[in-house]
């Protein structure tokens, strides 16, 4: 099969031959449609991701056909219409057991603890815990769209946040998964504030549900301003970005036992930002991390989607073909565009 390759990492990247992959006892064998490039590809191929071993395939936002089953596979059969969650629970460690798959002790991630999506082919394992059957009506385009983005996002903010109506949420940086996080903040009834230094990305941020926008490129002082439109501080603020100044405004812009939520992942010389602590004490915030979400409940995600309340599609910038994935994926840390880049041709 055809396959984006790297054997070191911020080296050359490569469309290569690999072989096929089987499917493990436990999983299967997807024909990948559509996969998503996301800035979690672009940190390992940098060598940020301590899982990754080389040479590597990357890629872990996909949506597929199941081509091939493992022989103790029962829910799942060749033809099926699939995607799954990035982090993949074994089903049996105690973090699973207690329904939290997306930290399991034994996680299996495609892209990155595995060979990944950016192929013509890929192998899951734990399929019948993590394969999440796609409604017919939703592309394979669109569902790649969900990826570990606006998932994540939408357990960010249902699951960790609560957010409800009425409420004032911040989303500091208006990538992919802060697009997503507006979406769906707005859906669930908040007042949202978009913050990013590209007045492009701020416009598309209220097209999509904003009430506010912040360019933090022309604001002297982005705490005060978001604290001012907010009339006092957010509920909840999600650092979508991850850096050592998103995170700390994150954490400064809330208001008394305000939450923060960090989904931009902290690597390299972010890894152990300044925080506020002072504010944390006093005003009893929370601080709170999410790391993708659990298979099981796609279902509540997809009921939303169905009934029109999000539209996940709407945040596709542009798909590309696995030639040009190379170029996409190396150039992740430019922060061009508007929007997610989906892989749809191989």
């Amino acid at each position: 099969m055809k396959a984006v390759y790297y054997e070191e990492f911020n080296g050359p990247v490569n469309i290569q031959e690999v072989p096929d992959p089987s499917p493990p006892r436990d999983g299967v064998v997807l024909k990948v449609e559509a996969t998503g490039i996301c800035r979690s590809d672009w940190h390992g191929w940098k060598g940020h991701d301590p899982d990754i071993t080389l040479p590597h395939i990357p890629g872990h936002e996909l949506a597929g056909i199941v081509v091939a089953v493992g022989k103790d596979v029962k829910r799942w059969t060749v033809g099926d219409r699939v995607t799954l969650p990035f982090v993949c629970g074994c089903g049996s460690c105690p973090q699973c057991l207690s329904g939290n798959h997306q930290v399991c002790d034994r996680q299996f991630q495609p892209g990155f603890t595995h060979w990944g999506s950016f192929a013509e082919y890929v192998a899951i394992r734990y399929a019948d815990i993590n394969l999440v059957r796609l409604p017919l009506s939703m592309s394979f385009v669109a569902a790649a769209s969900l990826g570990c983005r606006f998932a994540t996002s939408f357990r960010a903010l249902v699951a960790q946040g609560r957010v409800s109506g009425g409420e004032w949420v911040a989303v500091h940086g208006c990538g992919g998964v802060g697009l997503s996080a507006i979406m769906i903040a707005n859906a669930l009834g908040a007042n949202v504030v978009a913050i990013d230094i590209t007045p492009e990305k701020l416009n598309f941020a209220r097209s999509i549900g904003a009430v506010a926008t912040v360019n933090a490129a022309e604001t002297k002082d982005i705490v005060e301003a978001i604290v001012e439109i907010s009339k006092g501080g957010v509920h909840v603020s999600i650092d979508a970005l991850g850096s050592q100044e998103t995170c700390f405004n994150s954490i400064a812009n809330l208001r008394k036992r305000g939450k923060h939520i960090q989904v931009g992942l902290m690597t390299a010389d972010h890894k152990h930002p300044n925080i506020p602590m002072d504010r944390v004490i006093a005003n009893e915030l929370e601080i709170l991390g999410s790391h993708g979400m659990q298979a099981y409940a796609y279902a509540d995600m997809f009921q939303m989607i169905q009934a029109g309340k999000l539209q996940p599609e709407k945040l596709i910038g542009r798909t590309v073909n696995l030639e040009q994935s190379k170029i996409e994926l190396v150039n992740m840390d430019n922060f061009t565009g508007t929007g997610v880049t989906i892989i749809s041709e191989f």
